[in-house]
């Protein structure tokens, strides 16, 4: 007898829960309206998820469409980013290998900046 009060006790709580947190109420408005249907829709399951604020069968593939898009974009993006974090980490090991190298490379942008800067001589 004390196993089936245990029962009962976790369906009462549980059925509490439902209650307080508003589902039972969110439920009973969907089957409700889902019931007053003149045309009843050929999916009732995706009738609910629409009512409920999920997306349909046709959203969702969508959304998991462009999660894929997004998720190849995504590996591609991240490949480049570790490529140049590669390349950056070789032009770094090569200039403190070589530390006067820093002047002529600061020289040569300076000059390769001022020719870009500078303007033609006006006739």
């Amino acid at each position: 007898m004390r196993f089936r009060e245990e029962k009962e006790a976790k369906k009462e709580a549980f059925r509490k829960y439902l209650e307080s947190s508003g589902v039972l109420d969110s439920l009973t408005k969907v089957l409700v309206s889902l019931y007053e249907q003149n045309d009843k829709p050929s999916s009732a399951l995706e009738f609910i998820q629409q009512k409920l604020g999920g997306p349909s069968v046709s959203e969702y593939e969508k959304l998991q469409a462009e999660k894929s898009d997004l998720q190849i974009k995504y590996n591609e993006l991240l490949a480049k980013h570790q490529e140049t974090l590669r390349e950056l980490d070789g032009m770094k090991s090569l200039h403190s290998r070589n530390p006067w190298k820093e002047d002529e490379d600061r020289e040569a942008t300076e000059d390769e900046h001022t020719t870009l800067v500078t303007p033609p001589p006006h006739h």
